[in-house]
């Protein structure tokens, strides 16, 4: 049976698209929020202990995430594959892909544990203060102990998402973090079980410890989901498969350069921190500031981006590619709306938004013209999200890597260099208030205008060539 009918409904271009693209953005978009709040909780809880605490699981948090976007990115690749064989009605097919996703998961759990396990060589990067490293060095155990549980969760997600059912992980994401409080105290403050279980207060390296233990309760509960869930059931996800050394070179071709680019796309915010860091305290405060709205308003580009390529994969599955285009479309007008009416709120609230991270009049005053720009930051950061996803429909990743490697490194972070520490040399304009993190903003949201330019051509690109050569092709 062709399950696109159910996925996608009538008429495609209309009211009803649009409400599906929302419904199915929404729930992803709170999931994505429930694991941004995990880590907010971890910084709040840990800054009832000591700045030193706060310090140290930011810095492992930081490693952590680095690590895992990158390998999680090779991941995503799942989604489109996935979504494809849903609309053409291929449950066998499905079933397959996720089976096989456990080993590429376990794969790229390998070197992850080992590069998380080094954990004297991030501190050697890094070079905090003692008081610091102290509590990094068990938060890299802890998070090599959680990373194959989340990279496992991965395929639950792939197969949830591209089977139009991402409320299955809202419910999960939600449920752990209602965990996550308890289970910080517990690792933080220490517990026993009566005289055969003696946990010892971990302080804000327990954060790290309660985090793998929820990510491996997560797959637990996912795995009863596959096994039980009638919806779910169907696809046999559980059942046991060898390695496919073809699939995993399949899916390595199509992952491998989303990986790439997820990395580049979260160093570029990483390195920006890093090179501040020189600066003095209030300006580190304000590029806080920023970084924070921008990735909470990032997350929404991200959600409606992702329910656009699914959509869009599910109609190329069933054999219909202009379905497809109006899907992609409608999609990518719905999220230049949601960017703009982002830019105006942000806009509108700069000023209490910036007050409400920070007290201090001087972080508060430096912050403000950052919100502004991170209002044109925003709006490019959504669209060329979107794009990017959409173009992993159509199967296309290679291309996108190389556009976000030029413009997000060379001309992000090389010009955002350029901006903060050469050109107030020379006195121009604006020179003095370069020299803070605006600089780098500036940079970042020119960078993500190229990036939108290039892969909007791509697609243009790629919607051409699908075109001609449907026209090319005999008739019947």
């Amino acid at each position: 049976m062709n399950r696109l009918s159910e996925a996608v409904p009538e008429p495609l271009n209309g009211l009803r698209l649009r409400l599906r693209l929302l419904k199915m953005a929404a729930p992803l978009f709170i999931a994505q929020i429930a694991l941004m709040m995990q880590g907010i909780i971890d910084t709040l809880m840990a800054g009832r202990l000591s700045a030193e605490d706060v310090a140290g699981i930011g810095l492992g948090a930081s490693i952590y995430f680095s690590v895992y976007i990158g390998l999680m990115g090779v991941q995503l690749a799942l989604v489109p594959i996935c979504a494809r064989h849903y609309g053409a009605g291929d449950t066998q097919a499905i079933g397959l892909e996720v089976r096989q996703g456990y080993w590429l998961a376990l794969l790229l759990a390998v070197p992850g544990c080992v590069v998380l396990g080094f954990t004297d060589l991030w501190l050697a990067v890094a070079s905090p203060p003692d008081e610091v490293a102290v509590v990094t060095r068990p938060y890299l155990a802890a998070a090599a102990v959680g990373l194959p549980a989340a990279l496992l969760f991965r395929n639950f997600h792939a197969l949830a998402v591209s089977t139009s059912r991402p409320g299955l992980v809202m419910g999960l994401n939600l449920a752990m973090l209602v965990l996550k409080i308890p289970a910080n105290l517990l690792f933080m403050h220490g517990f026993s079980v009566g005289a055969w279980l003696t946990v010892p207060a971990l302080g804000g390296a327990g954060c790290g410890v309660a985090t793998a233990l929820l990510a491996w309760i997560t797959v637990a509960a996912a795995a009863l989901m596959l096994g039980f869930e009638p919806g779910l059931r169907r696809y046999r996800a559980l059942v046991p498969a060898r390695p496919s050394a073809t699939w995993l070179r399949r899916v390595l071709k199509l992952g491998l350069p989303i990986g790439a680019t997820q990395l580049v796309e979260v160093t570029s915010f990483t390195f920006m921190a890093i090179f501040l860091a020189r600066q003095e305290a209030v300006v580190g405060a304000s590029h806080q500031i920023a970084a924070r709205l921008a990735g909470l308003t990032y997350m929404i580009g991200l959600a409606l981006g992702t329910a656009t390529s699914t959509l869009a994969a599910q109609a190329l599955g069933a054999g219909s590619s202009s379905r497809a285009r109006d899907i992609a479309l409608t999609g990518l007008r719905l999220g230049a709306w949601a960017g703009l009416s982002t830019m105006a709120l942000l806009f509108g609230f700069r000023e209490p938004l910036a007050a409400l991270f920070s007290t201090d009049p001087a972080v508060v005053a430096m912050a403000i013209p950052l919100v502004v720009v991170v209002c044109v930051f925003h709006f490019f950061d959504s669209a060329q999200t979107q794009i990017t996803l959409v173009l992993r429909a159509w199967h296309v990743t290679g291309a996108p890597m190389f556009v976000h490697l030029a413009a997000l490194w060379g001309v992000g972070l090389g010009g955002g260099w350029w901006l903060t520490y050469a050109y107030p040399a020379t006195g121009g304009p604006g020179s003095q208030w370069l020299s803070g993190a605006a600089g780098f903003w500036v940079a970042g949201a020119v960078a993500l205008a190229l990036a939108t330019a290039g892969v909007g051509w791509l697609l243009w690109w790629v919607w051409r060539d699908s075109t001609d050569s449907a026209a090319r092709r005999p008739n019947h």
